[in-house]
């Protein structure tokens, strides 16, 4: 949790509590649903929660926002940023029904009114949203193909035009080449300067 504090100081005492709850919460089912690898469970805050809070450090969402969280897993990035922005509404959507399970009684445990959730395949999703935002979920081209529909082209709200955020790692040169005129490139350790984040990148597309 302190590594959380370290980086999001003017947290109020509903989000600090929000997000000291999600360890034991995700403990507990992680050892019923295997949703975040069993050697990785130690590092939640680091490489979970804070990676997830990285697209809070590109952008910050303007009240009333709509944002879809595509193969949002255990419910990352859309849980940790739905406690960052209690008025942003957030959606969350996998393929995978005990993973939805997982994200679904996490949010309600920790008392969050702006999430929701559905399991389905994002093919399947026809609402608009301002925002679509992603974590390792599949190759951009992909993931930019099957979003495009649920883009919000009209009305935008926040400094950034809408569009597509992704957290990423490694090398993306090829995977960003068909969108190198318009996508921008975020290296996470300049804004976090744990290891962990020396190979992560994020991805802002205005779509």
């Amino acid at each position: 949790m302190d590594i959380i504090l370290k980086y999001f100081k003017n947290l109020s005492e509903t989000q600090m509590e929000q997000f000291k709850a999600l360890y034991d919460l995700y403990l507990d089912w992680n050892s019923k649903i295997n949703v975040i690898s069993r050697k990785d469970i130690e590092n939640l805050y680091e490489r979970h929660v804070l990676h997830s809070m990285a697209i809070a450090k590109i952008i910050n969402f303007r009240d009333g926002t709509k944002i879809m969280d595509v193969g949002t897993g255990g419910g990352f990035p859309g849980i940790p940023l739905a406690i960052m922005f209690p008025n942003v509404t957030f959606h969350l959507v996998d393929s995978i029904g005990k993973k939805i399970k997982v994200a679904t009684e996490v949010s309600n445990a920790i008392g969050l009114e702006n999430t929701t959730f559905r399991h389905c395949r994002v093919e399947e999703e026809k609402e608009h949203f301002d925002f679509i935002v992603s974590r390792a979920v599949m190759p951009l081209p992909d993931l930019v193909r099957l979003i495009q529909k649920n883009v919000n082209y009209k009305d935008p709200k926040n400094s950034l035009p809408n569009g597509l955020i992704c957290l990423k790692g490694g090398e993306l040169t090829e995977e960003v080449k068909p969108y190198r005129k318009k996508a921008f490139i975020y290296n996470l350790n300049d804004f976090f300067e744990e290891e962990y984040f020396e190979t992560k990148k994020a991805v802002y597309l205005p779509l």
